[in-house]
């Protein structure tokens, strides 16, 4: 009956999903893309009434998903396993705008799923007494 029951939630998934836009399809991709670290971006944080650059940061960098109003974080890629992240103020007249620097292939006909084995299934330490 499990077996029966996730064909069927896949199914429907599937379903959904060919109902969707291409550029909707596309756009969703090209986001699990930069949330993965696979874009090049450009984020300049401007004052809107100077017109002035306050900050460029450019990379391998995915922008804030739950960030709080009037913040944003930008984490960056540095290396094989290094990260820097970037925690910024926006108020009225500072705002910003994320460029991607490079073309980026994606599918307009399937959905990006990633699966992250390290979130599913936690690094457990043991520590046997003696």
């Amino acid at each position: 009956m499990k077996v029966i029951t996730g064909f069927v939630v896949v199914l429907c998934g599937l379903l959904l999903g060919a109902c969707q836009r291409p550029a909707d399809v596309a756009s969703y991709n090209l986001s699990q893309a930069a949330d993965n670290f696979q874009v090049n971006r450009r984020i300049v944080f401007f004052n809107g009434i100077t017109d002035k650059y306050l900050l460029t940061i450019e990379g391998l960098c995915s922008l804030g998903n739950n960030d709080k109003p009037r913040e944003l974080t930008v984490t960056c890629k540095t290396g094989a396993n290094t990260y820097k992240k970037h925690f910024l103020g926006l108020s009225d007249n500072v705002s910003f705008i994320a460029e991607q620097i490079e073309d980026q292939s994606v599918s307009t006909y399937h959905y990006r799923v990633v699966f992250r084995p390290q979130t599913i299934i936690p690094d457990v330490g043991l520590d046997i007494g003696r």
